[in-house]
Formats: C-alpha cells, sequence, structure tokens
C-alpha cells in the first residue's frame, strides 16, 4: 500500500494522473517503445518506480524488453538505480539472459563492479556464459565477492554450471578462494553432487 501511494503521490507532484503509471507499466510489459516515450513525453518521471518498488529500467531489462530500455535510456533513466532487492538493470539482463539489453547498458556505462553481487555472479548463476564473456570484457573482475564471499566461480559451481566454471578457471579465478562462512567451490559442487564440476576443479588444483 505504501508503494502505491508514493506512486500516486508522484503523479500528483508531476500533474500525471495515477493511472498514467499503470499504462507505463502495461506497456512496458508489452515493449511498447511508442507508448512509453507518449507518457514520458507527458510528465512521467523515467525514474519512478513500480508497485512492487521496480525501478522502470529495471522492469524492462529484467523483462527482455529491449526497445523499451532503448527509449527509457534516452530519457536518461538512471542506470545504477535498484530494485527492493539491491539488483540493477545489468544484473537482471545478465541473470535472464538479454544479452542485448546488456550491450545497450553497457554502452551507455552501466557498472560492472560495485559492492555487493555483481552483474557478473548473477550471469554466472545461470549459466549465461556469452554475457559472462561479455561482461569480462567489459572490466568485470572475476573475484569479486558477493557481501557473504561468494564469487562468479562459486556461484556457477554451486549450480553445475560447468561451462561457465571453465570460463571462470579461463580468466583465473581464485579455484581456492573461501566464503565467509569456510566453503570453497569445490565444496560447493561436491555438496550438490555435480560431479563434472568438482573433477574440474580438481584438476586445475582445487584443495580438498
Amino acid at each position: 500500500m505504501r508503494k502505491i501511494l508514493i506512486i500516486v503521490a508522484l503523479a500528483v507532484a508531476t500533474g500525471v494522473h495515477a493511472g498514467a503509471y499503470e499504462d507505463m507499466l502495461k506497456a512496458i510489459e508489452l515493449d511498447d517503445d511508442a507508448t512509453v516515450a507518449g507518457l514520458l513525453s507527458r510528465g512521467v518521471d523515467v525514474n519512478s518506480v513500480g508497485p512492487k518498488g521496480d525501478p522502470l529500467l529495471t522492469l524492462a531489462a529484467r523483462d527482455g524488453k529491449p526497445e523499451v530500455v532503448k527509449t527509457l535510456l534516452a530519457a536518461r533513466a538512471k542506470l545504477e538505480a535498484r530494485n527492493a532487492h539491491g539488483e540493477t538493470a545489468l544484473m537482471l539482463a545478465a541473470l535472464n539472459g538479454h544479452l542485448d539489453i546488456v550491450r545497450q547498458l553497457l554502452a551507455k556505462g552501466a557498472s560492472v563492479n560495485h559492492s555487493g553481487w555483481t552483474p557478473l555472479s548473477y550471469a554466472a548463476a545461470r549459466n549465461q556464459v556469452e554475457i559472462a564473456r561479455l561482461l569480462i570484457k567489459s572490466g568485470a573482475k572475476v573475484d569479486a565477492e558477493a557481501e557473504n564471499g561468494t564469487t562468479a566461480l562459486m556461484m556457477a559451481s554451486r549450480e553445475g554450471h560447468l561451462p561457465m566454471v571453465l570460463l571462470m578457471l579461463e580468466h583465473g579465478a581464485n579455484i581456492n578462494h573461501k566464503t565467509r562462512a569456510g566453503y570453497t567451490a569445490l565444496e560447493l559442487a561436491i555438496a550438490r553432487g555435480h560431479r563434472d564440476v568438482a573433477e574440474t576443479l580438481l584438476r586445475a588444483g582445487a584443495k580438498q
């Protein structure tokens, strides 16, 4: 309820009726960039949030709406705006495999490195190898740690994504790094029963 009231308040402040925000969310769902552009020209704030705390750009990036993303970026949407879970548009595009959107965001200067979970870790969680390659090429730190010490290699190992594990090793990932709780990538792979990943890590020099 509080978030809905915030949206209504924003609408009143900008002289736009509350229904315009509902129209915006529907247009994003349909990847209707023309309607999005029209609503922005009528005064809808490009950095407003949806009822669940999602900035418009993160919604479009998460759901794979490239034309809307292009329109929002042209209207100077904040690249580093985060949703209620602390996720940026680049993180969500990487997680869900939206390569074209990842390219758009990187071209505009979206951060590949920041505190906490990173776009690379999100790509690793879903085995988005091509996106991970692009992020690394764009300067993503392979051994960047989340708050609990987890790295992209650990995410890939935990989920059993051998292609991603190989990519991380190719780019020099620290194979024996430990989380704050003391777990290594090898231990995470073994705990989940990912034998192929565990064997690969052992061959690459993981300590038992």
